[in-house]
Protein backbone atom coordinates (compact mmCIF):
# COMPACT_ATOMS: atom_id res chain seq x y z
CA UNK A 1 0.00 0.00 0.00
CA UNK A 2 1.76 3.17 -1.33
CA UNK A 3 0.52 7.11 -1.44
CA UNK A 4 2.50 9.38 -3.89
CA UNK A 5 1.99 12.70 -4.13
CA UNK A 6 2.92 15.42 -6.50
CA UNK A 7 2.01 18.49 -7.41
CA UNK A 8 3.77 21.44 -4.20
CA UNK A 9 5.57 24.20 -4.88
CA UNK A 10 5.83 27.62 -4.99
CA UNK A 11 3.42 29.94 -5.63
CA UNK A 12 2.20 33.72 -5.63
CA UNK A 13 -0.75 34.73 -2.90
CA UNK A 14 -3.96 34.22 -5.18
CA UNK A 15 -2.45 31.71 -6.99
CA UNK A 16 -3.58 28.31 -7.86
CA UNK A 17 -1.67 24.28 -7.28
CA UNK A 18 -2.95 21.28 -8.14
CA UNK A 19 -2.21 18.45 -5.86
CA UNK A 20 -2.34 14.80 -6.98
CA UNK A 21 -2.22 11.50 -5.01
CA UNK A 22 -1.85 8.28 -6.41
CA UNK A 23 -1.91 4.90 -5.10
CA UNK A 24 -0.55 1.74 -5.57
CA UNK A 25 -1.00 -1.53 -4.00
CA UNK A 26 -4.77 -0.98 -3.60
CA UNK A 27 -7.49 0.61 -5.07
CA UNK A 28 -9.40 3.32 -3.59
CA UNK A 29 -12.78 1.67 -3.75
CA UNK A 30 -14.10 1.73 -0.33
CA UNK A 31 -11.70 3.60 1.25
CA UNK A 32 -11.85 7.59 1.96
CA UNK A 33 -8.66 9.29 0.98
CA UNK A 34 -8.08 12.61 2.23
CA UNK A 35 -5.79 15.08 2.81
CA UNK A 36 -4.56 16.87 5.73
CA UNK A 37 -1.78 19.71 6.12
CA UNK A 38 0.96 20.21 8.76
CA UNK A 39 2.45 23.91 8.88
CA UNK A 40 6.12 24.03 10.75
CA UNK A 41 5.48 24.08 14.67
CA UNK A 42 1.95 22.92 14.42
CA UNK A 43 -0.47 19.97 14.17
CA UNK A 44 -1.21 18.17 11.35
CA UNK A 45 -4.11 19.49 10.67
CA UNK A 46 -7.41 18.08 8.22
CA UNK A 47 -7.95 19.71 4.58
CA UNK A 48 -10.42 17.62 2.71
CA UNK A 49 -11.49 14.16 2.07
CA UNK A 50 -13.86 11.83 0.03
CA UNK A 51 -15.31 9.05 -0.08
CA UNK A 52 -14.16 7.11 -2.82
CA UNK A 53 -17.56 4.45 -2.50
CA UNK A 54 -20.39 7.50 -2.20
CA UNK A 55 -18.56 10.78 -3.58
CA UNK A 56 -19.47 12.57 -0.95
CA UNK A 57 -16.57 15.04 -0.73
CA UNK A 58 -15.54 16.84 2.78
CA UNK A 59 -13.72 20.11 3.57
CA UNK A 60 -12.40 22.19 6.44
CA UNK A 61 -13.97 25.84 6.95
CA UNK A 62 -10.90 27.62 6.08
CA UNK A 63 -10.29 26.33 2.12
CA UNK A 64 -14.27 25.40 1.34
CA UNK A 65 -14.57 27.50 -1.66
CA UNK A 66 -11.47 27.96 -2.40
CA UNK A 67 -10.44 24.23 -2.58
CA UNK A 68 -11.76 21.14 -4.68
CA UNK A 69 -11.32 17.10 -4.64
CA UNK A 70 -11.52 15.36 -7.99
CA UNK A 71 -10.54 12.00 -8.85
CA UNK A 72 -9.78 9.62 -11.60
CA UNK A 73 -11.12 6.22 -10.80
CA UNK A 74 -9.02 4.64 -14.06
CA UNK A 75 -5.72 5.92 -12.47
CA UNK A 76 -6.61 5.42 -9.29
CA UNK A 77 -5.98 9.12 -8.31
CA UNK A 78 -6.96 11.85 -6.11
CA UNK A 79 -6.54 15.45 -7.00
CA UNK A 80 -6.95 18.86 -5.57
CA UNK A 81 -7.29 22.09 -6.86
CA UNK A 82 -6.13 24.84 -5.01
CA UNK A 83 -7.30 28.52 -5.90
CA UNK A 84 -6.99 31.58 -4.63
CA UNK A 85 -4.16 30.51 -2.47
CA UNK A 86 -2.98 32.48 0.83
CA UNK A 87 0.66 32.22 2.92
CA UNK A 88 -1.24 30.32 5.81
CA UNK A 89 -2.06 27.66 3.83
CA UNK A 90 1.66 27.06 3.32
CA UNK A 91 1.86 23.99 4.80
CA UNK A 92 3.62 19.86 3.69
CA UNK A 93 0.20 18.53 2.47
CA UNK A 94 -0.22 15.11 2.76
CA UNK A 95 -2.18 12.38 1.39
CA UNK A 96 -3.79 9.93 3.77
CA UNK A 97 -6.18 6.79 3.27
CA UNK A 98 -8.63 4.45 5.14
CA UNK A 99 -11.19 1.75 4.62
CA UNK A 100 -14.54 2.46 5.08
CA UNK A 101 -15.39 4.33 8.23
CA UNK A 102 -16.81 7.73 6.46
CA UNK A 103 -14.99 10.79 6.52
CA UNK A 104 -13.17 11.67 9.55
CA UNK A 105 -11.31 14.50 10.29
CA UNK A 106 -8.98 12.84 12.80
CA UNK A 107 -5.79 11.87 11.53
CA UNK A 108 -5.22 9.11 13.81
CA UNK A 109 -8.06 7.31 12.21
CA UNK A 110 -5.74 7.14 9.08
CA UNK A 111 -3.42 4.52 8.81
CA UNK A 112 -2.16 4.80 4.94
CA UNK A 113 0.06 8.06 4.66
CA UNK A 114 2.01 9.59 1.50
CA UNK A 115 5.13 11.55 2.12
CA UNK A 116 4.34 14.95 1.58
CA UNK A 117 4.79 17.57 -0.49
CA UNK A 118 5.67 20.97 0.15
CA UNK A 119 3.13 24.37 -0.60
CA UNK A 120 4.62 27.85 -0.34
CA UNK A 121 2.64 30.79 -1.16
CA UNK A 122 4.46 33.72 -0.67
CA UNK A 123 2.77 37.06 -0.12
Amino acid sequence: VQLVESGGGLVQAGGSLRLSCAGSGFTFDDHVIGWFRQAPGKERDFVAAIDWSTGNTHYTDSVKGRFTISRDNVKNTMYLQMNSLKPEDTAIYYCAGRYYGGVSEWKNDYPYWGQGTQVTVSS
